[in-house]
């Protein structure tokens, strides 16, 4: 028996001064994947989120489209829940961090840090704009870096050399609000004493509330000693004023965390919920942050101080991932890779993205890309032509023979799965559940999404052996093709309520088309037999991956090669990529259209061209054209292949792609270890090398014919 958590979770909050992205998808994607992960588990779980709306920036833009502020946020508040709504992210309060909730709440924290001590007041000298009478932040501020010269840097740090200054060490520094030189000016501020709290922190820290990788980055900080922290912002700026001190602003990142308590009220406000019973220090309740790790100072340093001098509890964990670019480049709207989550929805299915990041998403600090040609050929392969291709395959054999009955077995006793024709394959895919929902709960969907594929694989394997497609032929046959379709959906079944938190929508049109109500973590346990299905309908579409490529305004991506039978289209001298040649060879990779010798159809039939999953791809060291990757071919079992296309492809990028290999070529020892295969690729070599992939139904082991 699971014991029940009672848990609040949050992902950080979206500024108000434009659209939701794909970098800001990335994130609430993977926390509401989590969530409704543990919801499953039948957790009491709550997730809420806000928009960010306070600031230099929105007063800036509000002044410039001639609006008010508030006018301003609650057009993007409602332009965020819209998008947020469409991308299935499922908050139980999606908020503002101007509502009159988090006002009380940040005077309430105030006075109460002020009244212990907390606060403490300096004059500071900061840069000023005379002509917009105002103080500058940091990032209002540009000039040539002290350090190294480069022109057109911020106040804080150099792009370009990545030195750190003030905004008076710049070179030839001007307003980015005027364009004039600002001058410097003193004025008051209040400080909170993050320095009282470095060896709370430290503790908070080392119990494990952060990853490994993050806490080794805080302790640099900590070498250097933490500095107080100033919480104030001069007039004129759009926020909440300080009690007791007019013309004096909670800093945006002051008032931006306590949003979680703000909307997390709004949520006790129209439940039974307590805030208190989530916040005091000594509850029994979980509080998890997700964020990115460009926010790291503020979630593990600031905001666990302010909760502890507060008198509440700290965060459970804070769980941070990394940035995500796109076809490896950061993302810029100069570049157009800056896909909105509009531009995207207005495109393609939603549970596309929310698939595909599942499957690159780990537990680390890793930067993810979102490659557009990948995206397109994974999303075919796995989704179409393994999960969908499962209860497409069986559904009609059901439907046609068996009235819309599933088989109830043939025993009369003993447990449901005993009762299928393969029960220990169901209790194979029953038994995977707990290693799955490990993944889950680590935050490492790509495990979790590499063994349900795994899965579906074998559920695809075991429908091709017993081949009901031919056994339908045959009227004394049909209550086998009954009973091994009656499988067949049964591990659909199981595999649809793994992805459930991954894929909600199809997961519900599954349930239904089983005549279910609700499916909880458990119900994967217990097969269902003889019971009526509703008539099947298509779950996924395939992705045309010129469309796909189209997300981006920039030259067009080359559509992936291939489907299966296109590959003996192409002159084999031409679409083999030389891994297993000497190291100094293995450039001149032959590419599609190159001259060729001809062959004899005997000589073309010698080579046993077979689908492979790429399962591991590293680089190798010491080579600068290689590859090494570990490649499962089904019965033929796993083989170590050097391929010459570093280039092309970041190895990362390939873990759980099919590609198409040779797979009787002799093992050849190299300069780097033994290629025990090749890997079919085409085009001109270096960076414009693609990989040939399988259509959609391949699976490893499949001989290309």
């Amino acid at each position: 028996m699971i014991k029940r958590r009672r848990i609040l979770v949050t992902s950080a909050l979206p500024y108000a001064n434009g659209p939701i992205h794909i970098g800001h998808l990335l994130e609430v994607i993977q926390t509401d994947i989590w969530v409704r992960f543990q919801k499953a588990r039948g957790h009491e779980c709550y997730y809420v989120c806000a928009d960010d709306t306070h600031g230099t920036p929105i007063m800036l833009k509000a002044q410039a489209d001639g609006i008010s502020a508030n006018t301003l946020i609650e057009r993007i508040n409602r332009e965020h829940k819209r998008d947020f709504a469409e991308m299935l992210i499922d908050f139980d309060n999606f908020g503002s961090t101007n509502s009159l909730d988090n006002k009380a709440l940040c005077e309430r924290i105030y006075l109460n840090l002020r009244n212990a001590g907390h606060i403490e007041k300096r004059t500071i000298r900061q840069a000023y704009d005379e002509q917009a009478q105002m103080f500058l932040p940091d990032r209002y501020v540009k000039g040539e870096c002290p350090t190294c010269g480069t022109a057109d840097q911020y106040g804080d740090s150099c792009e370009s050399c990545g030195a750190t200054y003030s905004p008076a060490d710049l070179k030839n520094a001007i307003s980015v609000v005027s364009g004039t030189t600002p001058v410097e000016k003193e004025s008051e501020h209040y400080f909170f004493k993050l320095s009282s709290f470095e060896e709370d922190l430290v503790m908070w820290i080392q119990s494990g509330a952060v990853q490994p990788g993050v806490a080794r980055k805080l302790n640099e900080w900590f070498t250097q000693g933490l500095k107080d922290w100033d919480i104030s912002r001069d007039i004129p700026y759009f926020g909440f004023e300080i009690p007791e001190a007019p013309g004096k602003y909670f800093y945006v990142w002051f008032d931006a965390p306590i949003g979680y308590l703000a909307s997390f009220a709004e949520l006790c406000a129209r439940t039974s919920l307590k805030l208190e019973d989530f916040f005091k220090v000594d509850s029994c309740t979980e509080l998890h942050h997700f964020i990115g790790k460009d926010i790291l100072y503020f979630h593990t340093l600031f905001w666990p101080a302010i909760l502890q001098a507060a008198g509440m509890r700290r965060p459970t964990s804070v769980h941070t991932h990394g940035f995500l670019t796109i076809n490896g480049q950061k993302m810029s709207k100069s570049r157009g890779t800056l896909i909105t989550a509009r531009r995207y929805l207005e495109r393609f299915p939603c549970e596309y993205l929310r698939y595909y990041l599942a499957a690159k998403l780990g537990s680390g600090l890793d930067d993810l890309d979102l490659n557009l040609s990948e995206f397109s050929t994974r999303l075919n392969s796995d989704i179409v032509g393994k999960l969908v291709n499962i209860a497409s395959r069986c559904a009609g054999f059901i439907t046609r023979s068996a009235s819309g009955t599933m088989s109830s077995g043939e025993q009369s006793s003993g447990s449901l799965a005993t009762r299928l024709p393969e029960p220990q394959l169901y209790a194979e895919f029953a038994a995977a559940g707990e290693s799955i929902a490990a993944a889950y709960e680590s935050r490492d969907t790509a495990s979790a999404i590499r063994e349900i594929m795994t899965l579906a694989d074998r559920a695809n394997q075991y429908i091709d052996q017993r081949k009901p497609w031919v056994l339908a032929k045959s009227p004394e046959k049909l209550l086998e093709v009954q009973a091994i379709c009656t499988q067949g959906l049964n591990l659909f079944r199981a595999l649809m309520i793994y992805l459930q938190p991954v894929l909600p929508v199809m997961a519900t049109k599954s349930m239904h088309f089983f005549r279910e109500t609700a499916w909880s973590w458990e119900s994967a346990a217990t097969p269902i037999l003889g019971t009526r299905i509703a008539p099947y309908e298509p779950l996924a579409t395939r992705l045309d991956p010129k469309a796909v490529a189209q997300l981006i305004d920039s030259d067009p991506i080359p559509p992936p090669l291939g489907p299966a039978n296109m590959v003996t289209a192409i002159p084999l001298a031409a679409a083999l990529t030389p891994v297993a040649r000497s190291t100094s060879n293995v450039s001149d990779t032959l590419s599609a259209g190159a001259a060729a010798a001809h062959i004899t159809i005997d000589e073309f039939m010698r080579v046993d061209l077979r689908v492979a999953r790429v399962i591991a791809a590293d680089l190798v060291e010491g080579a600068d054209k290689l590859l090494r990757l570990k490649v499962n071919v089904g019965e033929l079992g796993d083989r170590l292949i050097l391929a010459g296309i570093r280039a092309a492809y970041d190895p990362q990028t390939l873990i759980d792609r099919l590609i198409v290999v040779v797979a009787n070529l002799e093992p050849r020892k190299m300069r780097f270890g033994i290629s025990e295969g090749m890997t079919l690729a085409a085009g001109p070599g270096g960076k414009d090398l693609f990989l040939l992939s399988p259509d959609s139904g391949a699976s490893p082991g499949m001989r290309i014919k």
